[in-house]
């Protein structure tokens, strides 16, 4: 979905354990390069490749990858996007992401009790090969790399001006992002959508909840029109009224 001049919301739906699951990563370009937030689960090159056509941006245009945070569904094509892209191709991350997404050290959402625990969802009815092959993927995840390391405040020239917004809670080094020209912002898993309105992160998928909220107040310095959220895609609504309610709900909860 086309956002505003060098914004897109992609939209990539996959089969994950016998159901589906929609993604919207966001794709920014100029004149000069693409820039690529977040890049799915594994597998998804030839969706990504399709994607990029749609939006009529060339994928040989790309020069720029940009890791929300560690989860598998959005370091899983880094790999393969970094061996069959563009060799000019750079991963910015934050800091404390950089050693999970590169293999150094296990996901922080993959230690052995969250195995045992996802193995105890998979629904009865998955055949036991694509058990297995899902079991193997969450103890052995994608390895891709991180060429340079960005943080709270940083202003990248990409697409006319992206600031990077730290906003840890679902993940330590989690980011988000806001792009000037058009006043989106691209939330990661920071907020989500669901049925049309505005949430914060998966409280399942999030270990410091309370700290998550907190992230939450670090959007009220930027003036936004649009969200585009990971998770559930768009909301136009009025974003800083939703956002005060959340972190007032975070409050009164904790």
């Amino acid at each position: 979905m086309h956002i505003a001049k060098g914004i897109e919301m992609l939209e990539l739906t996959v089969q994950v354990m016998g159901g589906s699951d929609t993604l919207y990563p966001t794709l920014f370009w100029d004149e000069n390069s693409a820039v690529l937030v977040d890049t799915g689960y594994p597998g998804l090159l030839g969706k990504f490749k399709e994607a990029f056509r749609e939006a009529n941006v060339p994928w040989s245009k790309l020069r720029t990858i940009i890791i929300t945070h560690q989860d598998l569904d959005h370091i899983g094509s880094l790999p393969s996007i970094l061996t069959e892209g563009p060799s000019e191709l750079a991963v910015l991350a934050h800091e404390i992401e950089q050693p999970y997404i590169q293999g150094d050290k296990m996901l922080l959402k993959h230690t052995p009790e969250a195995l045992a625990a996802a193995e105890a969802m998979i629904p009865a009815h998955v055949p036991e090969e694509w058990r297995r092959a899902f079991l193997s993927l969450l103890a052995n995840p994608p390895k891709g790399r991180v060429d340079n390391t960005i943080g709270n405040r940083d202003r990248l020239p990409y697409a006319g001006g992206i600031t990077v917004i730290h906003t840890p809670g679902h993940s330590p080094g989690h980011l988000s992002l806001y792009h000037h020209e058009s006043q989106t912002l691209i939330a990661g898993d920071a907020l989500t959508v669901l049925d049309g309105e505005l949430y914060g992160p998966d409280p399942r998928a999030t270990p410091n909840l309370k700290e998550a909220l907190i992230s939450l107040t670090h959007f009220s310095e930027y003036e936004i029109k649009t969200v585009i959220c990971y998770h559930g895609g768009l909301y136009q609504g009025d974003i800083q009224k939703r956002i005060t309610e959340l972190t007032s709900e975070g409050n009164t909860e904790g």
